[in-house]
């Protein structure tokens, strides 16, 4: 018999319909929610992996400066174990080395980064790859149930967005990765605008000294208004509320993070024939950042299939070994042999 957790999910997107089963689904998992929180015995596996460090950004070329960001380094990732890859967000602890990412085939996957004496990525060491519990605390076998997005690390908690079944649930840390979710939290963009496989892509935490007060806030990935803009909500606080943001008919948004003074930064990605592979990055003033505006701002950064890129998915804002601020991107290779799994790290130049 397969090892169930090292088994693709490979079930095809489903269209978002309200029907009897997702009503009972959402009571059961309701209920769940409300039970005392048992252990689990969640089975974690090693993934060595194996780094080559890129030297440049451009596939040719020397430069180092694109856009607002400047490129510190770069690492192509492989590892023997097939359950590596698929990375949708990424999150670094405050000691700036540790993270914690989600996969969308339901995974948790953790690990350090290691630097040389430069300040410069050379590997990335203890990578743990374990299967995401859900409500009742299963390991479910369908990807739609499990298709993790987005992630935030708030005091001892690590929060989680789903699309397709559309949801945000929150884990205890530490112990998120032995078991099931410990509450849910209100998406409040209607369930009936949601796109199944472009939902609640993006989820950020706001700085506690900002107007917002430290409360979650989130972006769809495809999910739009009558009007072409995608649809977004403060989560929380004294501006909770839904909004939009203007989109490019080229990009969707991946991901999400708040800079230290409040703004927000969107990470978009292109990926289709036409045009080809790109990545941008917005950068949203935190001022407008309020129930029914429309958000836009500049583009700082963006590249295409001139650079060292690949589908990039995360994104994370942590303070460089040089005390400014940087930026780390991660690839998806959708478990595809012509993808690559890429992290990438920038100096935010202001």
């Amino acid at each position: 018999m397969r090892d169930k957790q090292r088994t693709y999910y490979t079930d095809s997107k489903t269209k978002n319909t309200a029907s009897l089963t997702g009503v009972l689904a959402a009571l059961v998992a309701s209920v769940a929610l409300s039970m005392p929180l048992p252990v689990f015995a969640a089975n974690s596996v090693d993934a060595p992996v194996s780094a080559r460090v890129l030297q440049g950004f451009k596939v040719s070329g020397k430069e180092t400066r694109f856009g607002k960001l400047e490129y510190v380094g770069g690492l192509v990732l492989s590892s023997r174990e097939p359950l590596f890859g698929a990375m949708s967000s990424i999150r670094f602890r405050p000691d700036g080395r540790n993270f914690v990412a989600v996969l969308d085939t339901g995974h948790w996957l953790t690990g350090q980064i290691q630097r040389d004496a430069d300040g410069k990525l050379v590997s990335v060491t203890g990578v743990k790859i374990t299967p995401m519990l859900d409500a009742a605390g299963r390991e479910p076998h369908r990807k739609m149930e499990m298709d993790a997005e987005g992630l935030v690390l708030r005091d001892g908690q690590v929060i989680v967005s789903y699309e397709q079944r559309h949801r945000i649930d929150v884990y205890p840390d530490p112990g998120f990765a032995t078991s099931r979710p410990v509450k849910r939290i209100p998406h409040l963009i209607p369930s009936g605008e949601l796109r199944a496989n472009g939902g609640v892509e993006a989820i950020g935490l706001s700085p506690a000294n900002s107007p917002l007060e430290g409360a979650l806030v989130v972006v769809a990935e495809k999910s739009i208004d009558e009007d072409g803009n995608l649809l977004g909500a403060i989560l929380e606080g004294p501006l909770k509320g839904l909004f939009t943001v203007a989109r490019h008919p080229s990009f969707d948004v991946t991901d999400s993070a708040f800079l230290p003074d409040g703004d927000l930064l969107l990470l978009e990605r292109r990926f289709n024939l036409a045009e080809g592979v790109g990545v941008r990055i917005r950068r949203i003033p935190g001022a407008t950042i309020k129930p029914g505006a429309v958000l836009d701002g500049p583009v700082i950064f963006e590249a295409g299939m001139e650079s060292q890129i690949d589908n990039m998915e995360g994104m994370d804002v942590i303070a460089g070994p040089d005390g400014a601020t940087h930026i780390i991107l991660v690839s998806d290779d959708n478990h595809s042999f012509l993808q690559r799994n890429m992290m990438l790290e920038f100096r935010l130049n202001e």
